[in-house]
């Protein structure tokens, strides 16, 4: 359970660390002591198809250079095609937030303004220097490697290959948050 002296006084944090480290845990831990939470990746899930179409305008070139179908039987875009192909070419991940991040922002900063303790669950807060320099606390939740192996092909079915490429693009986290955030704003919570 999480301290809750860790968080005291605080009315915006983060929760932050790679992936299947264990951050929805502790974000529930957290609800459970009266916050509420936000989830940035169920947003740029519901952001990317709000702007499907530009997304599919600048990316189908690079897609089918892959052979990639980057959308579904129903038109919506293919998230797992979408994610194998931003790790096939790292520069496209920077189009992408651009056509996103701004539609995220704004939705978080309204879910700050309606909520008294908020919590942003977001894997790369440091991305939004608006939104981090909202938060009273970034918790950076860390768990060891083969845990979050195993927890994020049991969630995400992904095949290991995409797993390490994912986890190869976020080894450094961390120094990023280090270089953004206070030390007395940063905490790292070890999650097993």
């Amino acid at each position: 359970m999480i301290n809750n002296d860790i968080v005291s006084g605080a009315s915006v944090i983060a929760v932050t660390g790679p992936m299947a480290s264990g951050k929805n845990y502790i974000c529930t831990q957290l609800e459970q002591q009266g916050w509420c939470s936000i989830d940035a990746d169920i947003l740029v899930h519901k952001a990317i198809e709000l702007v499907k179409d530009k997304i599919l305008q600048k990316f189908i070139p690079y897609a089918e250079q892959q052979n990639i179908k980057l959308t579904n039987d129903d038109g919506t875009i293919n998230r797992r095609a979408l994610g194998q192909l931003l790790f096939s070419f790292p520069e496209l991940l920077q189009v992408q937030e651009s056509i996103v991040y701004p539609i995220i922002i704004e939705q978080i900063q309204d879910f700050i303004n309606q909520h008294e303790k908020s919590i942003i669950n977001a894997t790369v807060l440091y991305k939004t220097p608006q939104l981090l320099v909202l938060c009273d606390k970034v918790l950076y939740v860390k768990a060891p490697f083969f845990t979050r192996l195993t927890r994020a092909r049991r969630r995400d079915k992904l095949p290991f290959s995409q797993i390490f490429k994912r986890f190869k693009a976020q080894k450094n986290l961390l120094k990023e948050y280090q270089k953004l955030v206070p030390q007395n704003k940063l905490i790292i919570v070890k999650n097993k």
